[in-house]
């Protein structure tokens, strides 16, 4: 999806225009990829412009950064609030939400700790990651070539830039054999995560998914089809998922934020299933998109209001909790 090129980008507490939204090329997460990131979504409901779980998302941020040993002077409420202000000073009903938090200019070495800790949050309109087509016909994926780092290499629950190299790889080489997407096995021959999205298994009414053992991201759209399948007495078990398990499965999908729920028609050119989206993908599809959209009472507190208006007509939808669930 191709970036606007204007509108307002926060970093580290001010609105910047676009175009001066810019770091040094001496800065650290360039050279060595010393960045943590998140990907959110703003939805525009009927009710009003609310962003989907993003105190779980901010929390993710903090968690990466921490694993990096990347301090940022601000709390979760403070994420909140600066999501909140950049999408309303680009005047936004609906959007992608890029919060990230990267080593900045001071010194080049792979020692990052004499550089500052900068952060940055981008939004800009981004439709169906995989095409609006495919919620409903599905995708066509390969098994990728390349797999997922082995434990103990780098931390796969932290989202941080230097992972996604690898997703890069995954990425370009579906791309470059006729493909939608990869997924990725783990260092034990197990099936991972696709390059950016998690991944579900069906077989015989039950749900399976790799454990965040197998060099998964812990998913937070994972989380939520995880939460409204077990609401609806679909069982979800999180178990190693053999890859041959793909081609006699019933159904596939991938979950994400950019994805959302995201059925798998074939993977390596055998048809999954009916070759379509499945009974329980769409069942776990219009569920999500019921909440996100707001059609249902939002039950679980996941949507954050992010024009005052909205949040003081809609504040008594959510849950004693509030959006941290």
């Amino acid at each position: 999806m191709a970036f606007p090129g204007t509108g307002k980008i926060w970093m580290n507490g001010k609105l910047v225009e676009w175009k001066d939204a810019t770091i040094h090329i001496g800065s650290h997460v360039i050279h060595y990829g010393s960045g943590v990131f998140e990907g959110a979504r703003c939805y525009a409901t009927p009710k009003g412009s609310a962003v989907f779980r993003l105190d779980e998302h901010m929390r993710r941020l903090q968690h990466s950064a921490k694993i990096y040993r990347m301090e940022y002077p601000l709390d979760l409420a403070g994420w909140r609030e600066a999501v909140r202000e950049t999408i309303r000073a680009n005047g936004m009903a609906a959007c992608y939400i890029r919060p990230l938090i990267y080593r900045g200019y001071e010194t080049l070495g792979v020692n990052p700790l004499n550089n500052p800790v900068d952060a940055a949050i981008m939004v800009w309109e981004w439709g169906a990651y995989l095409g609006p087509e495919a919620l409903e016909q599905g995708v066509d994926v390969k098994v990728a070539t390349w797999a997922r780092m082995a434990p103990n290499t780098l931390p796969a629950l932290a989202k941080s830039t230097a992972n996604y190299a690898n997703s890069q790889l995954i990425k370009m080489e579906a791309l470059s054999d006729g493909y939608a997407e990869g997924i990725a096995l783990d260092v034990s021959g197990n099936v991972s995560e696709g390059s950016g999205q998690n991944i579900f298994v069906v077989r015989n009414g039950v749900i399976y998914t790799p454990p965040l053992a197998a060099s998964v991201l812990g998913g937070i759209t994972r989380d939520t089809i995880m939460t409204l399948a077990r609401d609806r007495g679909i069982a979800v078990v999180e178990t190693n998922v053999p890859r041959e398990s793909l081609y006699t499965a019933d159904e596939v999908f991938f979950t994400g934020t950019a994805a959302e729920v995201t059925p798998v028609r074939s993977i390596d050119r055998i048809t999954v299933g009916a070759g379509r989206r499945g009974p329980i993908t769409e069942v776990l599809q219009r569920a999500f998109f019921a909440v996100v959209n707001c059609e249902v009472p939002d039950t679980h507190g996941w949507l954050t209001w992010v024009y005052p208006e909205d949040a003081s007509r809609r504040e008594p939808l959510q849950t004693a909790a509030g959006r941290s669930r």
